[in-house]
């Protein structure tokens, strides 16, 4: 028996109808060439021959006294977290992509351990693709992806003898990991850190927040405060219904702009989301006049936590302008380039424990207006996360990875999520919305390809 930390709890209470608090990821393979026609059913059936999950997997909801903890379920029954589904014909990316729409929009049952995994054939090129979700309050985004990359191998040969994600041990992530803006959650750990770290930590806090007060003042161009962002579409109430949208990009290319922008690949990568908006926003006729604001999680780690079995990972969230007033795209790029310079330049000088507390200070002015429905202001638009993925090829089970797809969550007042994922060779986009609050939430993908390409000719590169 474990009991719940109160982040644990905060997700589970968190959680409504309209909107669940799960994190999914899609990924797609190509078998062997030489693979039987029979290689999925031989490959489910290999699979269903698991008889047990490690922590988290094999941890339900226990309930003793009004109070809430995990506990090993006795009777852990693979059936009912390994499906194996296939795709109706055509067998399209485009039917895909709405089979995991209308899985991740459904709930997980609670008296059950909060996760499940499906195995998806039927795509008309010959790929196969697995779908998995787990439960916020089991595991972060980042740490859930370490899972599936753990359970995978450089090695085709090598990964046939690896274990299903689900038996692969890990440690609980300790850390906030979370895709969406919680300003109170992160005040409140802040806090508790800033206590510990003692009297030296608050002069420095303090001096921070006074440049940043200064700032604000002063009208600095490059600083975001939770004031500032504009209500528009992304920031209605949401339904339960969800829309996912997923596209690769050639890493190749979104480097070339950036070195010739001496940028980021991050940098490029909001400048796209950026510039897509504004075309999506622009052609329902709802685009503010005033730049959309979008948080960006920042790892707080210090040192290499990238190796073993370690998937604990601290987040806080870097607002950042994403330029949207801004027509042409270099110039939205050079905007977002030193916002974004300007926003690390401050972290850097915080510890974690207070870097939490600084960004509590900045977001909760916008959280509570948005609470009270005062004012045409709220604190984020969207959330922008750029998650790292394996730098070399990967298999599964001898089937190579050809593609890793976020799927995150979508919250009233934030009811677009875009997380993508840099791999080795490409970057992998994941838009999840509210299908009825946004309207063709795929036409992004066609807006980001458009960005892409103005980039490139804003910063003279040919496309590869």
């Amino acid at each position: 028996m474990k009991r719940l930390s109160p982040l644990d709890m905060l997700f589970l209470l968190f959680e409504q109808r309209h909107q669940p608090l799960h994190v999914g990821v899609l990924a797609l393979f190509h078998p062997p060439y030489d693979a039987p026609a029979s290689f999925v059913t031989d490959l489910a059936a290999r699979l269903r021959e698991s008889t047990q999950a490690a922590a988290p997997f094999n941890r339900r909801l226990g309930s003793r006294f009004g109070l809430k903890f995990w506990e090993d379920d006795p009777g852990f029954d693979l059936a009912h977290h390994f499906v194996h589904l296939a795709l109706p014909k055509p067998g399209r990316i485009r039917e895909l992509l709405a089979m995991v729409s209308r899985i991740h929009s459904a709930h997980l049952d609670r008296a059950y351990p909060l996760w499940r995994t499906y195995l998806i054939e039927g795509l008309e090129d010959g790929r196969i693709a697995t779908y998995s979700k787990i439960h916020h309050s089991l595991v972060d985004g980042v740490a859930g992806m370490r899972l599936m990359l753990n359970s995978m191998s450089p090695d085709r040969a090598e990964s046939q003898l690896m274990p299903p994600p689900w038996e692969v041990r890990t440690r609980r992530s300790r850390g906030l990991g979370l895709p969406l803006p919680q300003a109170s959650v992160g005040g409140l750990k802040a806090l508790r850190s800033l206590l510990s770290e003692g009297r030296h930590a608050l002069p420095q806090l303090a001096g921070v927040l006074g440049e940043a007060w200064r700032d604000l003042r002063q009208q600095h161009p490059d600083f975001v405060h939770g004031l500032q962002a504009p209500r528009c579409i992304l920031n209605q109430p949401i339904t339960g219904s969800r829309r996912f949208a997923a596209q690769s990009y050639p890493l190749a290319r979104v480097k070339q702009i950036a070195r010739a922008f001496s940028a980021t690949s991050n940098d490029v990568v909001l400048a796209m989301c950026g510039g897509a908006l504004r075309r999506y926003l622009d052609e329902i006729r709802e685009l503010p006049e005033r730049p959309l604001i979008a948080a960006v999680p920042v790892s707080l780690r210090r040192g290499d936590s990238d190796s073993g079995n370690d998937t604990g990972n601290e987040i806080a969230f870097a607002l950042t302008s994403l330029a949207t007033h801004l027509g042409d795209a270099g110039e939205r790029l050079r905007a977002i380039q030193h916002c974004m310079e300007y926003n690390k330049a401050r972290m850097r000088k915080l510890t974690p424990a207070q870097l939490l507390a600084y960004e509590a200070a900045i977001l909760l002015p916008g959280a509570l207006n948005f609470v009270s429905g005062f004012g045409r202001t709220t604190a984020v638009n969207v959330v922008i996360s750029n998650v790292p993925g394996p730098r070399r090829p990967m298999y599964w089970q001898g089937c190579e990875l050809s593609g890793l797809y976020p799927v995150s969550i979508a919250v009233s007042g934030v009811a677009l999520n875009i997380t993508l994922v840099s791999r080795h060779d490409s970057i992998d986009f994941g838009l999840i919305g509210c299908r009825k609050t946004l309207p063709s939430l795929q036409r992004l993908l066609d807006h980001l390809t458009d960005e892409l390409d103005a980039l490139e000719l804003a910063a003279g590169t040919v496309s590869a």
